[in-house]
């Protein structure tokens, strides 16, 4: 999907990637990082992803989150990697076959925030 699309990035569905498929430039990121809330981009392996750590008190409120975005990353057949830790969810989102950030790590972020 065009970057420039006005649908909610939350409204939109990630689409397949292929190995090779092309990342998005630093450009083309940050009006989509504009959409969405506490979310940063970092470097990790090379590549871009985006970050987010979700806080709370205790351990089962992080496992309750894990338990609300599995089914939509399921859903979307893209996938984030999840650290759970004692007062903290951290996610990470790329698109492996990208070898970086795509509009699907966006729309997956989006989505997450409404779970």
């Amino acid at each position: 999907m065009p970057a420039h699309d006005a649908t909610p990035l939350h409204e939109r569905h990630c689409v397949a990637c292929k190995p090779g498929s092309p990342h998005l430039t630093r450009a083309e990121i940050e009006p989509l990082l504009e959409q969405v809330e506490g979310w940063t981009v970092e470097e990790a392996g090379g590549d871009l992803r985006l970050s987010k750590v979700f806080k709370f008190k205790g351990f089962m409120p992080g496992v309750e989150l894990v338990d609300k975005i599995a089914p939509i990353a399921e859903a979307e057949k893209h996938h984030p990697d999840l650290l759970v830790s004692w007062g903290s969810v951290t996610v990470w989102l790329w698109t492996h076959a990208a070898g970086g950030l795509t509009e699907n790590d966006f729309i997956l972020a989006a989505k997450i925030d409404r779970a």
